[in-house]
């Protein structure tokens, strides 16, 4: 089974951008973890959250090995050397939906959620502060936890966890919020069903969490189990770790959210080429950037876009210029030429820059950059890795 072998380097790469000089000033150090899975891409969807998580000078990454084991790997930032451990734990990788998601909560010890797709929870947390042993599975709350799919780890700033997940199959399920405290070390139920598909539809979300514990939700509606019934933006925020829930403008939403009280801040039809669960991320001032890729009217080919917040107004940015195109339909995991997109935005006082990073089959299927100033959203490309 050689060619089911793959250097991990990507889990491990470091990126550094300058504002000053987004063309020319991009650096990438990387270091090699081991061997993982790669007839499939379950080690590296976008939508895992997350792969790789750093804390007290060390850092953490999760992935499967060639035969399937999860297996987990630590390093001190300061080196290039990481300690692997090989868990008592697999998963099916013939599904790109079943990722690894991993966590350290305020005590130092490493949650990690595994191999779903609409079946029943996979939960464990390491024996030890800052160590690679893995306890037994174990339950979260106990309820709405045997149809799952897509677990996301995120940290407050006190230490404690949340922790998001769709109750539910491919156009009818819900969105679920759990809470774990570092005090009492239990999971508690934030909300069993905080946006509804109504048994009709589901949301595919993305969320951020900034250093103030403000909690951003933007997600696309599916209609079916097709992916070409994608369609609309909408949005919600919580500055109350997830408690209450209000649009963009400050209203209060009445939950759980449904299709006729979201707030669709870009309207996007079915049959747009609209990739669901992507990436967004928010500035010091609160200001949100979605990335995400659809085909619109003004454009025969499906591009990158940004949907992004500025003075309360949401705006758009076309960032890529693509000039073929492909067909998003279907159900189960895609082949396509172009990757989900992850954004991260540099802020230094009042300078803004948007980098935007995803592969291109336009570019020998490389990694890409697109980085614009918030001020222009005039975008500018360059290729990052050399394979």
């Amino acid at each position: 089974m050689k060619e089911s072998y793959k250097w991990l380097c990507s889990l491990a790469i470091l990126i550094f951008v300058s504002c000053s000089q987004p063309s020319t000033s991009i650096q990438i150090s990387s270091s090699t973890v081991g061997l993982g899975w790669a007839k499939t891409s379950v080690n590296a969807p976008i939508f895992r959250k997350n792969s790789i998580v750093s804390a007290n000078g060390f850092q953490f990454v999760a992935y499967y090995d060639s035969v399937a084991n999860v297996v987990l790997a630590k390093r001190n930032l300061n080196d290039t050397i990481w300690t692997r451990h090989t868990t008592q734990y697999n998963g099916n990788v013939y599904d790109a939906h079943n990722v690894i998601c991993i966590m350290l909560d305020g005590n130092g010890y490493l949650h990690m959620s595994w191999d779903h797709h609409n079946n029943a929870l996979n939960y464990s947390k390491s024996v030890k502060p800052f160590e690679l042993e893995m306890g037994d599975k174990i339950e979260m709350t106990g309820t709405n936890e045997a149809v799952l799919s897509y677990p996301e780890f995120y940290k407050f700033t006190n230490g404690d966890l949340l922790f998001a997940y769709r109750d539910g199959g491919s156009g009818k399920g819900n969105l679920v919020l759990n809470s774990y405290s570092i005090k009492t070390k239990k999971w508690e139920r934030v909300h069993t069903n905080l946006i509804d598909g109504e048994g009709q539809r589901n949301a595919y979300w993305q969320i951020f969490v900034d250093n103030s514990d403000k909690i951003y939700v933007s997600w696309v509606w599916r209609e079916s189990p097709d992916v070409a019934s994608n369609h609309d933006m909408c949005y919600a925020e919580s500055t109350d770790k997830g408690k209450t829930w209000s649009k963009s403008n400050g209203d209060t939403y009445i939950l759980p959210i449904t299709q006729q009280s979201a707030e669709v801040i870009f309207p996007i039809p079915q049959n747009s080429n609209l990739i669901n669960q992507t990436s967004m991320t928010s500035d010091l001032g609160g200001n949100v950037y979605i990335a995400t890729y659809y085909k619109n009217e003004l454009n025969s080919c499906t591009q990158f876009h940004l949907i992004y917040n500025e003075n309360k107004e949401w705006k758009h940015s076309t960032i890529s210029n693509r000039s073929s195109d492909f067909n998003l339909s279907g159900m189960g995991s895609r082949s396509i030429p172009i990757s989900r997109p992850q954004i991260v935005v540099e802020q230094t006082g009042e300078e803004k820059q948007i980098h935007v990073i995803y592969r291109d089959e336009a570019f020998d299927n490389k990694v890409c950059i697109s980085s614009a100033n918030s001020n222009e959203m005039d975008w500018k490309t360059q290729v990052v890795s050399s394979n």
